[in-house]
């Protein structure tokens, strides 16, 4: 077969990487790729938005089957787009990413639905959003509506933080359109997880969970990222609580997108955070996480274009799926100033030092004279297996040292979260 991966990211790379494994798999394209993907997928230089010219692409190329990695083509319709000329395409349709691409949606489902969440408000209008939470005091949380790479949230601790937040949101714009409405929610404790699942309809097959680390200095200090890193299992989770969370949140989810008539088909991301009252959910992504799949997929025995193809043709429930037993650990390598301002064209040294067992998915990177240079604020996600957390964490953090670029930065304590109950 020949597979298509939109997308340029360290998801998309891990995608790529995977779906190589496949016997069934002849050849990868990735529209537009970077430079890690390009070592082993022929990458074409087609924006992930121009959906007339990847379509004209996928028939000229006589393509099988194109998977969406990033959110907002989906967003924008590209399933719908692909579906409607006849072309096989893995994902959830626009009506169903909405769940992603509006908070206040995704908020109001799972109030209409009874399906357990922070409290919460929406407000298109900021001064009755700064006199919301100054009537509510903090901490709070303040979330852009729609889509902002990851950074639309801001866990205020502070009345001050709150109402800045507010501010270079509604007023000053710093996320365009997806910040004219926001969503003030309930601060909640506990720990966070994610869980992402297959889902076809009310059909749900769960993953293995995987932990997150959203802000981008040791200690979850400083302002949210994309991810700094993620690890798999989380041991200190009962398989238990993991069987509630499918039973009582995501399966009720996919429910209620039916009866929404947005039936979702695709993978759902499903944001948690385990309070004392039980687990709630945080948020919902319409696709796969990052850098959650770059510890997820490693995991996975079976062949995810097995798993996608049985997706497709109506098969979800019965198709095997295997994990295996091994821990996995991922570091994410950012620019130095990322998530705020960031240099460009930083040359990357030491890759071919790294440990061949070491698995580098490439998210920020382009090839640029035959050298291999920094292009975005999130560059590498380095990852280890181990047949523990801890075994997989010191083998990341032995051989991250040895790859350098000017500004790297990235933290020292990714799956210490692990640890911590033990």
């Amino acid at each position: 077969m020949k597979i298509l991966v939109i997308g340029q990211g360290g998801r998309e790379h891990a995608l790529v990487w995977k779906l190589a494994q496949s016997p069934k798999v002849k050849t990868i394209f990735c529209a537009p790729g970077n430079g890690g993907i390009a070592q082993m997928a022929t990458c074409v230089s087609i924006s992930e938005e121009d959906f007339s010219g990847l379509a004209q692409f996928v028939k000229d190329e006589g393509i099988d089957l194109t998977v969406v990695g990033p959110e907002n083509p989906l967003l924008n319709g590209i399933v719908n787009f692909f579906e409607s000329r006849g072309l096989a395409i893995y994902g959830p349709s626009q009506q169903a990413a909405l769940i992603e691409g509006s908070k206040e949606f995704a908020k109001d489902l799972m109030k209409k639905y009874g399906i357990p969440t922070a409290e919460y408000e929406s407000f298109n209008n900021y001064e009755l959003a700064l006199s919301y939470v100054r009537e509510k005091g903090a901490p709070i949380v303040v979330k852009a509506d729609g889509l902002a790479a990851g950074k639309g949230v801001v866990v205020a601790h502070s009345l001050q933080e709150a109402e800045e937040a507010i501010i270079s949101m509604m007023k000053d714009g710093i996320f365009g359109d997806a910040g004219s409405k926001v969503v003030i929610e309930e601060y909640l404790e506990g720990e966070e997880m994610t869980l992402l699942s297959f889902v076809d309809g009310e059909i749900v097959r769960p993953m293995v969970p995987s932990q997150d680390h959203k802000p981008v200095f040791d200690g979850d200090k400083g302002p949210n990222t994309g991810g700094m890193g993620a690890y798999s299992p989380v041991p200190h989770i009962d398989e238990s609580l993991i069987e509630e969370i499918v039973e009582n949140i995501v399966k009720p989810t996919a429910k209620a997108m039916v009866l929404e008539n947005r039936p979702f088909r695709g993978i759902l991301y499903t944001g948690l955070m385990m309070t004392k009252n039980g687990p709630k959910v945080i948020e919902y992504n319409a696709r796969f996480g990052d850098p959650e799949t770059q510890v997820i997929l490693p995991r996975l025995e079976s062949d995810l274009l097995d798993i996608i193809i049985a997706h497709l043709q109506g098969e979800l429930a019965s198709v095997e799926i295997k994990w295996k037993e091994d821990a996995a650990v991922c570091v994410i390598m950012a620019s130095g100033g990322y998530p705020g301002k960031y240099g460009k064209g930083k040359v990357i040294d030491g890759l071919n030092e790294v440990s061949p067992d070491i698995l580098i998915f490439h998210a920020g990177t382009k090839l640029d004279l035959g050298k291999l240079v920094t292009s975005g604020g999130r560059v590498l996600g380095v990852t280890a297996l181990g047949s523990s957390i801890q075994g997989a964490k010191e083998k990341v953090y032995e051989e991250i040292c040895k790859v350098t670029f000017e500004g790297v930065h990235y933290r020292k304590d990714i799956a210490n979260k692990a640890f911590k109950y033990q």
